[in-house]
């Protein structure tokens, strides 16, 4: 799909909101920065990759829309309390969130075959990195009184995919901060989501299938649509849970995942 930034639009799903995007550098986030600035977002942009950050943050102010950046990592609780600063202090608050930051590791095997700084990294950017960004989103939409949090999850947050058994582990627990959260905070107006998405073509799951190409056919063997997701197409589903029209949506798990929950 075209990933074209348009100008942002007076009448836009999200115009006059600021939304935190993690995970901002590529894949998913790089799409949903431009989707949500083309729908009037102001986007607060965190990703490790600073330089990223710069050019996709310029990109959308010469299309006329409003992006910050604030590099860091979503495991380290500072870096991501700087990013929501930054929403505060550059454009007045936060409306929403898409914490998209995941990593599914460095190795496709059994448990047993897998490196133990593998389980480390993929619960601490997974788990401790949604963790980390709803602890310190949620105060600041706490004092407006709305809020709207969107949490990327996993078809393998719900079933066993064949991913890595950490990342399934891990994304089953993403899918348990959002309906705990949801629980917590529905009474503050603040609704809270997850995305249950299929393998789309990230930065990582390419890297995957260029060295071995083999996985293509595997990542999509059980869906009923044979092909992976666009970003864009993820970030669409984003988009509707971030806005208005899901208004009655909270402590749910979209599925963007081409079927594979379906059969």
């Amino acid at each position: 799909m075209n990933d074209r930034i348009t100008p942002a639009h007076s009448t836009g799903l999200l115009t006059g909101r600021t939304v935190m995007i993690t995970g901002a550098s590529s894949g998913i986030g790089e799409a949903a920065a431009r989707l949500f600035a083309s729908e009037g977002a102001a986007v607060v942009l965190m990703a490790r990759r600073e330089d990223r950050l710069k050019d996709l943050t310029h990109e959308i102010e010469q299309s006329g829309g409003r992006a910050a950046h604030s590099a860091g990592d979503v495991t380290r609780a500072d870096d991501v309390e700087r990013a929501v600063a930054t929403a505060v202090e550059r454009f007045g608050g936060l409306d929403g969130a898409f914490n998209n930051a995941g990593y599914a590791g460095s190795t496709f095997g059994r448990s047993h075959e897998l490196p133990e700084e593998d389980f480390d990294r993929i619960m601490d950017v997974n788990v401790r990195g949604t963790w980390n960004c709803l602890r310190r989103q949620i105060p600041v939409m706490l004092e407006a009184g709305r809020g709207a949090i969107v949490n990327t999850a996993s078809s393998a947050g719900l079933i066993a995919t064949g991913a890595p058994s950490p990342y399934v582990a891990a994304k089953h627990a993403v899918l348990g901060l959002t309906k705990a959260t949801a629980a917590e905070y529905g009474a503050n107006g603040i609704r809270v989501n997850s995305l249950v998405v299929g393998t789309t073509r990230t930065e990582m799951i390419n890297a995957a299938v260029a060295a071995e190409p083999a996985l293509e056919e595997v990542f999509v063997a059980r869906q009923i649509q044979k092909r992976m997701a666009g970003p864009r197409e993820v970030a669409e589903a984003a988009l509707w849970l971030l806005s208005d029209r899901s208004s009655f949506a909270t402590g749910s798990h979209v599925a963007v995942d081409g079927g594979i929950l379906a059969i």
